[in-house]
């Protein structure tokens, strides 16, 4: 087998390159498959990538393991998306640690124009699953796409109330696609390949180990515009989640809770700590979104009749054309001291033209 992605799926397999050098290696040499077939003194150039794997790359022991795979995914019909492929999900490519290929089943465009993630307890209360029974049909008029890790509890939750709304919904794994986990999902996962699908970076046989839920986590932050969180406690993958989508400049949002409500503490912990906005209902999502139209439309319309200092120009252009930006790259990409971008920023908020979201992230109003 010559196939392109025999090299593509090679890649990923090849012991001590993850994410990040994989993708050096394929930009140093052009290609996965030139990866390969590059020699020694070319292998040995490139920053980073000792001589073990070097070693390991020419001894090409994994593309046996890869011809496997390529027929597992043949027979059983399921899509490789490789990073630099068009339908791969674009949000993604925007995390540093995006994964090499996703492995996928469904119908669903991974690209669509609006997707939240929904994450949550595993062991939901009767609030924490009418809250999200409430969130998700809100948001049915908005032509989401929902994102959630088909775990117990908020996950499944998610997915149910999507699937019975005709909502489409994908579900992230944890393992490979020749399994489900956890079993008792195995209906809903099935319902959800008619109107969504399931994605996982892991290839066929493996097994759903406790290391693999934190970078599944990190692909459902990073392939959405914002996470939603309903019930947590204080520790646990809901809060890594919202941690990831933080650093991936993701919105992020809690449903709060009561305060003697154990798991109320990490949603009520995240909106404290201003790393989300709290959450009342689907419409606030599609406020601070800006994706009411009529919103959009009306603060165009105002920031034309307000005036405005050069250096005020110069960060709403930015973030204009950005849609949400840290005050850092704001820094960074407008050149300024940053103090006069946060004073360029305070005055934009005074008139209503810049909004300030948890993290020390802007967007325009």
């Amino acid at each position: 087998m010559e196939a392109p992605l025999l090299y593509e799926i090679g890649i990923t397999l090849i012991p001590g390159i993850g994410d990040v050098n994989g993708k050096k290696l394929i930009q140093w040499c052009g290609s996965a498959e030139e990866v390969f077939k590059s020699s020694v003194k070319t292998l040995r150039a490139i920053p980073g990538i000792g001589q073990a794997a070097v070693n390991n790359i020419l001894n090409q022991k994994v593309l046996k393991r890869a011809e496997e795979e390529l027929r597992f995914i043949e027979t059983h019909h399921i899509k490789a998306l490789f990073f630099q492929d068009e339908d791969y999900p674009q949000r993604l490519l925007n995390c540093y640690d995006h994964p090499l290929i996703l492995y996928y089943r469904g119908n669903a465009n991974l690209n669509h124009q609006r997707m939240v993630a929904f994450v949550g307890t595993r062991r939901a209360t009767d609030y924490g699953r009418a809250r999200c029974r409430e969130m998700i049909e809100g948001l049915q008029e908005k032509e989401v796409l929902v994102v959630s890790g088909l775990a117990y509890g908020i996950d499944g939750c998610a997915h149910r109330r999507s699937v019975e709304l005709n909502i489409t919904t994908v579900g992230v794994l944890g393992h490979g696609l020749d399994r489900l986990y956890p079993a008792p999902h195995r209906k809903l996962a099935e319902e959800m390949l008619a109107n969504g699908g399931l994605v996982t970076e892991f290839m066929s046989k493996t097994k759903p180990d406790r290391e693999n839920f934190p970078k599944r986590n990190r692909i459902v932050a990073g392939m959405v515009d914002a996470v939603i969180i309903v019930e947590s406690d204080r520790k646990g993958g809901a809060l890594i989640t919202a941690e990831l989508a933080n650093s991936y400049n993701r919105d992020v949002f809690a449903v709060p809770g009561r305060l003697t409500d154990r798991l109320s503490t990490g949603c009520n912990f995240l909106i404290k700590s201003n790393k989300a906005a709290l959450l009342q209902s689907a419409d606030d999502i599609g406020y601070l979104m800006g994706w009411d139209d009529n919103r959009t439309t009306a603060n165009q319309q105002t920031a034309l009749f307000v005036e405005m200092s050069d250096e005020e120009k110069v960060i709403y252009d930015l973030l204009r054309q950005a849609g949400t930006l840290g005050i850092d790259k704001l820094v960074i990409q407008s050149g300024m001291n940053p103090s006069h971008v946060a004073a360029a920023l305070l005055n934009l908020e005074f008139n209503a033209l810049v909004q300030s979201l948890p993290g020390k992230q802007y967007r325009v109003e």
